[in-house]
């Protein structure tokens, strides 16, 4: 199917949608695969190598308790985080994984093969699961890649897959994959970037689906803000890395909020104070994240922060929403989503979203684009302004690296959100300042973006081999 909006803004848990969420979605797909193929009941030995970024980082990122958890047939949108501690437990007490729910095997994370040095053809971050009976004989096997945001590609399939993408594009009623295809689109209709996608949405859901869905995209990320803000001390891993969502709430809620004396909303917060909400919003979500927590990519685990942050300003500070109606709220939330999923459509589409391949610039890049795009649309933007501020966001994200300290999604990218966030929302007054006309396009900051991803050197893309990740120390 072609790339939706439910695509890039999925619900998993954390720290990494690549290194984590895709990982445990290919198992279970591994572990669903041999319930339905019969073969269960045979299985007596399980192997798992992981190849490139995955095994260099894969610690760090949760990746090894991520597949356990999937081959016992749990999925990364539907586990619970008390799940996950439950069952990570259990395995580590009994030294024993239900295979697909039903097959006692003696399997945990010190029994994986790690290949951090080989990477496969198609992807860094690819893994193989085999299963074999008593006498050795494979029973089956298949390969998979974790290309960025969750998503999964199998071996030998890439090409079906494409073709079958393509394919499903064709049949939408208005099918894009470069920005100035959407760009007609508006010209041609009329509709603004969010209708666009909401017209080819609403071909495959009806309209009052598409409405709730957003909204509970919109609430899981709140939810995972109010959670964070009740969690302190220090991070897991072993950085120490001390958790400030709480304490900075506490200071802003006290700083910040207005009385409502004039019947405005009490949550509409003193305008000077909005970048540190902002911050605070990024950093809520992000540290929520680095623990394991219940997140939605947006279009990465990496980079959940931003688009939250964003639309957190959108509702709290942009003109006009101080009396706006619960109603007015959710437009606001269903059009920034929407808005923001047509941009992640083309960095999915042209260049790609996943760190293990071009570097955080397709991360928290790709999500500070997105993010001022929704920005921009819900403060009446242009489809020119709208196009013209995801350009802006992304140009000044170029070439950012992925070099996380001790394979932890912590050190820098928690602050990193809170940064891109920022950038995002000046990229859309700066665009809403102009009449959307600029000098580079937003395809071509795209391209320029895959372009850097395939020049940089490996050891700056999720390998913890380069960076900050060997020239701080991690204790």
């Amino acid at each position: 199917m072609a790339v939706g909006v439910f695509d890039l803004f999925s619900i998993g848990i954390g720290p990494s949608s690549s290194h984590t969420v895709g990982p445990m979605r290919a198992a279970a797909v591994f572990a669903e695969e041999l319930k339905g193929l019969g073969k269960l009941a045979d299985v007596a030995s399980l192997r798992v190598d992981l190849y490139g970024s995955l095994a260099a980082t894969g610690h760090g990122h949760g990746t090894m308790t991520a597949i356990l958890l999937g081959l016992e047939g749990f999925h990364p949108e539907l586990i619970l985080p008390d799940e996950v501690e439950e069952r990570l437990a259990a395995i580590a007490d009994t030294g024993t994984l239900q295979l697909a729910g039903a097959v006692a095997l003696p399997y945990g994370v010190k029994d994986m093969v790690l290949r951090p040095l080989t990477v496969l053809p198609r992807h860094t971050n690819g893994m193989t699961f085999t299963v074999s009976d008593a006498d050795g004989n494979v029973l089956h096997t298949a390969t998979f890649f974790s290309v960025g945001g969750g998503f999964i590609v199998r071996e030998g399939e890439e090409d079906a897959a494409q073709q079958e993408l393509e394919e499903s594009k064709k049949e939408l009623p208005l099918p894009f994959r470069t920005a100035a295809e959407l760009l007609e689109h508006c010209r041609e209709t009329g509709l603004g970037i969010s209708d666009v996608m909401r017209v080819n949405e609403e071909d495959s859901r009806i309209p009052e689906e598409i409405r709730a869905g957003l909204l509970h995209i919109w609430s899981v990320m709140e939810d995972c803000v109010q959670t964070s803000l009740k969690r302190e001390g220090v991070l897991p891993g072993g950085l120490k890395v001390r958790r400030r969502a709480p304490d900075w709430y506490d200071r802003l809620k006290k700083e910040s909020s207005r009385p409502d004396d004039e019947g405005q909303d009490q949550d509409f917060y003193d305008q000077k104070y909005w970048q540190e909400w902002v911050n605070l919003i990024a950093l809520a979500v992000n540290e929520e994240n680095a623990s394991g927590g219940r997140v939605v990519t947006a279009p990465t685990n990496g980079a959940a922060g931003i688009i939250p942050a964003v639309l957190f300003y959108a509702l709290h500070f942009a003109p006009g929403m101080e009396n706006a109606s619960q109603e007015d709220r959710d437009d606001v939330v269903v059009k920034f989503l929407l808005t923001a999923g047509a941009v992640g459509v083309l960095y999915k589409e042209q260049a790609s979203i996943s760190g293990a391949e071009v570097g955080c610039q397709g991360e928290v890049g790709s999500a500070s684009s997105m993010a001022a795009a929704g920005l921009a649309e819900v403060m009446g933007g242009t489809p020119a302004q709208v196009e013209n501020a995801a350009e802006i966001a992304m140009e000044h994200n170029l070439g950012l690296t992925c070099d996380p300290i001790g394979g932890l999604v912590q050190v820098p990218c928690i602050e990193r959100n809170a940064i891109a966030a920022a950038k995002a929302i000046n990229a859309a007054k700066m665009a809403l300042w102009g009449d959307g006309s600029h000098r580079v396009s937003l395809d071509e900051v795209i391209v320029t973006m895959r372009e850097t991803g395939k020049d940089m050197s490996s050891k700056y893309k999720e390998t913890a081999m380069g960076g900050l990740a060997v020239n701080v120390v991690e204790c």
